[in-house]
Formats: structure tokens, C-alpha cells, sequence
């Protein structure tokens, strides 16, 4: 029978909250940490024996972890994520995982040294539209792909624009660092990595620092493109991500919640083309992409060789590559 890890959250909002209700039966919380009185013990009350904590150094000196889970706001992902590492716990630290490429040297550097297990928390790869949508790429159902075009957007809240969020020191960015690595990610996870970066941001509506819209026009080597746009004046939230290939097209639409009901459509061309045989699978039901995400980190630190679905430092660091190429591209016009 395999050993119990023991798990640290750092960071107990929302998302931190759900790892923490993803956790298997294999996975023990023995601390939590935040800064906000009441946040960490709102999930240590629930374990005999954890531990709250406000500092994460105090917390990977004070508890003996095996895993780490990362969820604070972006200035604190790579800091606490070093603690951890040095501390010998494998980690698991949420998208973008650091507000910039070159933040990411050292940690890399870290885990190889201390030869642990590092996942990004691209947890949309998770989704089951998603998965489905995987296993018909792997199975070659789209035939040679062509390109992508995906929107991402929601449509922000009163004090919105007062958010961590949109501080530029906190947050390293704006939309297209917080939701617009997402697609990025999921078009490289297709595509691979893109050679050619074209794009722009804007500010249209909030008042802040940071950029409320971002376009992209990606390219690879071999002239497959993505067209992204990510957006926090979508006013209704939506989730589009359309793949194109020479013989079939897939679109995952919704997320769950508020983002409408997730839905994988297959569009089939047929050999006199018109339309096309069409497939669609729908999961209205409760989102499990947590719980298989969390499994397969914990199963990957028990078999590194393994096939997983997920996403690396070098996965996080190519889409913060892409989002620091435009903010560059911008700041020189």
C-alpha cells in the first residue's frame, strides 16, 4: 500500500479551496497558509491535526510535506513555490505559475536540483470536453490540423478594476495573463510551440493599470495559427475554443456555471463535403477536472514516467513567453 502524502495548501481562496476538495484519499492536509485570519483555518478545522499558518516559510519549516499546492496571487506564486521545493515537497502551483518568463529561471533550476515533481496548474486541460477532444486528436480524427480560434471572456464585477488583479505589481498583468494563458496553452498542447507572435492589448473599459482585452495571432514553424482573444468586458461569459483540421472540426464550448454548459461538438467532413456528420457530447454534470488533475500530479510523483496530461514549467514558461512578447510589441509602439 502506498505511503499517505502529506499536503500543504498555501494560499486558501477559491482555488485553493478546491484543491483542497480534490484531494484523494491518499493525500493527507496536515497545514494550511494565508495571510487572511480565517481563510487557512477554514480548511484546517475540517482535518484533526492540521495546522494554520500565515507564513509559508514558517509553515514548510514547521510541517514535514511531501506536496505542495500554490494559490496565492501572482507576485507570491515563484517565492512560495522556492519554499516549497527547498523544503523537498513536490509542487503543484497554479497558472501562470509567475508573472514573467524569467521569474521561472530559478525555479526550474530548484526542482531539478532537488529532483521533484513541478505541475502548472493549467486545470482546463482537465476539462472532460477537453479530454474528449484529446482522444480524438490522438486518434487522428481531424486529419492534418489547420488552426484554432478561441475566445475566453467574462465580464468582471463592481470593484473589479480595485482587485489585486489589476495591479500591475501584484498581478504582472492583466486578461491576457490571467485568463489568455489559458488559451495559449491549450492551442500549444495541440499545436506545439508557436514561432511567430503577433499581437496587441487594450484597456477599453476598467479603470486600471493593466489591460482588460487581449488579441493574438500566433504562428508555428509550419504555418498552423491561432486566434485568440481574451477579454474581462464579455459582459456574458463565455468559453469558445474551435479546432480546425482537414478532415473534422472540434468546438468546446462552456465551462460549466455561469459559462454555460461544457459541450464537445464533431463536425465530420464528409467525402462529397456539405454538411457535415456531427457528434455532440455534453456534460452537464458537476466538473470533475480537479480531481483528475490532482490525481495524475499525485500519481506522476509515484510514477514519473508515466503518459500525463499535465502541463510543465517549460509548458507555463512558453505561454508567459508569448504574453511578454506582446507587452513588449505594445510598450514599443
Amino acid at each position: 500500500m502506498e505511503r499517505t502524502m502529506r499536503v500543504v495548501i498555501v494560499g486558501c481562496g477559491l482555488i485553493g479551496k478546491k484543491r483542497f476538495a480534490a484531494l484523494p484519499k491518499d493525500a493527507l492536509l496536515v497545514g494550511a497558509v494565508d495571510p487572511v485570519p480565517g481563510r487557512a483555518r477554514s480548511l484546517t478545522d475540517l482535518v484533526p491535526g492540521a495546522q494554520a499558518l500565515e507564513d509559508y516559510r514558517e509553515a514548510f519549516k514547521a510541517l514535514r510535506a511531501d506536496v505542495a499546492f500554490v494559490a496565492t496571487t501572482n507576485d507570491h506564486l515563484v517565492p512560495a513555490s522556492l519554499a516549497a521545493i527547498q523544503a523537498g515537497c513536490h509542487l503543484l502551483v497554479e497558472k501562470p505559475a509567475a508573472r514573467s518568463a524569467r521569474e521561472l529561471d530559478d525555479l526550474r533550476l530548484a526542482a531539478k536540483a532537488q529532483g521533484r515533481v513541478v505541475a502548472v496548474g493549467f486545470n482546463h486541460r482537465y476539462h472532460r470536453a477537453f479530454r474528449k477532444a484529446r482522444e480524438l486528436f490522438e486518434l487522428n480524427e481531424l486529419g492534418p490540423l489547420m488552426f484554432v480560434r478561441a475566445r475566453y471572456g467574462h465580464g468582471g464585477r463592481i470593484g473589479y478594476d480595485r482587485e489585486w488583479r489589476a495591479d500591475p505589481v501584484r498581478a504582472g498583468g492583466g486578461e491576457l495573463l490571467d485568463q489568455g494563458v489559458h488559451l495559449i496553452d491549450l492551442a500549444r498542447w495541440f499545436f506545439g510551440d508557436f514561432s511567430t507572435v503577433r499581437g496587441t492589448i487594450g484597456t477599453f473599459f476598467w479603470d486600471m493599470q493593466v489591460e482588460d482585452n487581449g488579441f493574438l495571432h500566433l504562428e508555428t514553424t509550419d504555418g498552423k495559427i491561432a486566434w485568440l482573444h481574451a477579454s474581462c468586458t464579455e459582459w456574458k461569459n463565455l468559453f469558445s475554443f474551435e479546432l480546425y483540421g482537414r478532415n473534422a472540426k472540434l468546438h468546446i464550448e462552456g465551462l460549466g456555471g455561469s459559462y454555460g454548459i461544457e459541450r464537445l461538438s464533431f463536425y465530420k467532413m464528409l467525402p462529397a463535403m456539405g454538411p457535415p456528420e456531427t457528434t455532440i457530447w455534453e456534460y452537464p454534470g458537476e466538473d470533475d477536472s480537479w480531481q483528475v488533475e490532482v490525481a495524475d500530479f499525485i500519481s506522476k510523483i509515484r510514477q514519473p514516467d508515466s503518459h500525463r496530461n499535465l502541463a510543465s514549467l517549460d509548458d507555463a514558461m512558453a505561454a508567459l513567453r508569448v504574453v511578454n512578447q506582446v507587452y513588449r510589441l505594445k510598450k514599443s509602439i
